[in-house]
């Protein structure tokens, strides 16, 4: 059997950002497949643009990425009570593009943040920006990682441990939804 392609999504575009680091997480209990990060520096939607260019490569790429994952994991912060800009233009966008990438895909959301309730409402706002595209949405175990800069150990590993218990049972889950069997490191 090959390996799956699993796509991380990072709602965060900063370098050390605890959503990087929470999908990497999720990549590693997934277990093995081919892992990939999404690139959500576009630029940022314009209608004009769009008539007057096409959608842009990077935008396209995106798309082509979420449509050859098997499964996508998307990790946002919570900006305002809602999912970053930058994760918001992207949905926006790859919603232009030729076909559906999203329609059936198994995808897992969760949320890293700041604050002590772990992006609650970015969730539930993710979630409602996602319908109209149709995916397999799981609908947990919800992940919400609070207080972020005391849940990662040095080597970038959950050390709250009903935190990893979640991120375990989230990936053993996106992975069946994917038509995987489970393995150790998702187990």
């Amino acid at each position: 059997m090959t390996k799956p392609v699993l796509l991380g999504i990072s709602g965060s575009l900063r370098r050390g950002s605890y959503n990087r680091k929470l999908i990497r997480e999720a990549a590693r209990l997934f277990g093995p497949a081919e892992f990939a990060e999404a690139d959500l520096r576009l630029p940022l939607y314009d209608g004009d643009l769009e008539e007057a260019e096409g959608i842009p490569a990077s935008v396209q790429h995106l798309a082509d990425g979420i449509a050859a994952a098997d499964a996508v994991v998307i990790s946002t912060t919570e900006y305002n009570k809602a999912p970053s800009g930058v994760l918001k233009n992207a949905l926006d966008w790859v919603s232009r593009t030729d076909g559906n990438p999203w329609k059936d895909k198994p995808v897992a959301i969760m949320s890293a943040t700041g604050g002590r309730a772990g992006g609650e409402r970015t969730q539930f706002a993710l979630r409602l920006m996602m319908v109209p595209f149709r995916p397999n949405l799981l609908m947990g175990p919800e992940v919400l990682v609070g207080n972020t800069s005391q849940q990662f150990d040095a080597e970038d590993r959950l050390i709250n441990e009903q935190n990893a218990k979640a991120l375990g049972a989230l990936m053993k889950s996106l992975r069946k939804a994917a038509g995987f069997p489970a393995t150790e490191a998702a187990a």
